[in-house]
């Protein structure tokens, strides 16, 4: 039996890389995003500021969102710096969301989860804006 102190001690460890479920969980949001983002009519103001081929983004997404959840760090750039090139208002913004959230119920996340993470990224993403 646990004390109360070492639940406490567990629930700090946890992270949200863990409880979204790892890696795997990571690559398919990802996946998803992209691929929403490819195929969506309200996207493609926002897939048109990438490269044609999106397999190096899909990998420096995964990377960045490894580690912004508190798993394996391995994207070292200025996440904002890589963004500043680029015209991005509220309809950018909302594009993104529309695909991350697209992206995450795709991939199972629900519940409270869901809504930690849907505003998480909504304060990222309108801290891209720049116009």
């Amino acid at each position: 039996m646990t004390s109360d102190a070492e639940a406490k001690d567990v629930a700090k460890e946890t992270t949200p890389y863990d409880m979204i479920g790892g890696e795997a969980v990571v690559r398919r949001i990802v996946e998803r995003f992209y691929d929403v983002m490819d195929s969506a009519p309200e996207a493609a103001g926002i897939r048109a500021m990438h490269a044609a081929d999106l397999g190096p983004m899909r990998q420096t997404l995964f990377e960045f969102l490894s580690g912004w959840l508190g798993g394996p760090r391995s994207y070292a750039k200025c996440i904002m710096s890589a963004h500043r090139p680029f015209a991005i208002g509220d309809a950018e913004r909302d594009a993104w969301m529309l695909c991350m959230r697209q992206a995450l119920t795709d991939s199972g996340v629900t519940g409270e989860l869901y809504d930690l993470l849907d505003g998480a990224f909504l304060r990222m993403a309108s801290a891209f804006r720049n116009r």
